[in-house]
């Protein structure tokens, strides 16, 4: 199918997914880091998967014990950055818009702290 196709980019999400439940974040970000310009250019950056993807590496950044306050100012910026997107694309009551912004509050308590 190749590295652009659809189900190529989800596989990828998958997989990186996995990796984080696994809490291995170096390696879900790397893998994040490498599809996301991918699924930009092939299926655009509001699409749900590079969103998702996006997310992910927000989440990975924010959860990496060894995470650092500018680890956590990134995932805040990714995460500011997909809920606008979201809200946009989706509406603020979608179910996902609102996961996001959870998740977007969650990581501001975080950064709060740090």
């Amino acid at each position: 199918l190749g590295a652009s196709h659809e189900r190529t980019i989800l596989s990828g999400s998958n997989i990186a997914c996995s990796l984080n439940r696994l809490q291995l974040w170096d390696e879900m970000k790397s893998l994040t880091r490498d599809q996301l310009p991918v699924a930009r250019r092939t299926l655009g950056a509001d699409h749900d998967l590079t969103l998702s993807l996006e997310e992910g590496l927000a989440v990975a950044l924010a959860s990496n014990a060894g995470g650092t306050r500018d680890g956590l100012l990134e995932a805040v910026t990714i995460m500011q950055d997909v809920v606008q997107r979201r809200r946009r694309v989706f509406g603020p009551a979608h179910p996902t818009t609102r996961v996001t912004e959870q998740d977007l509050s969650v990581m501001r308590a975080q950064l709060a702290r740090a």
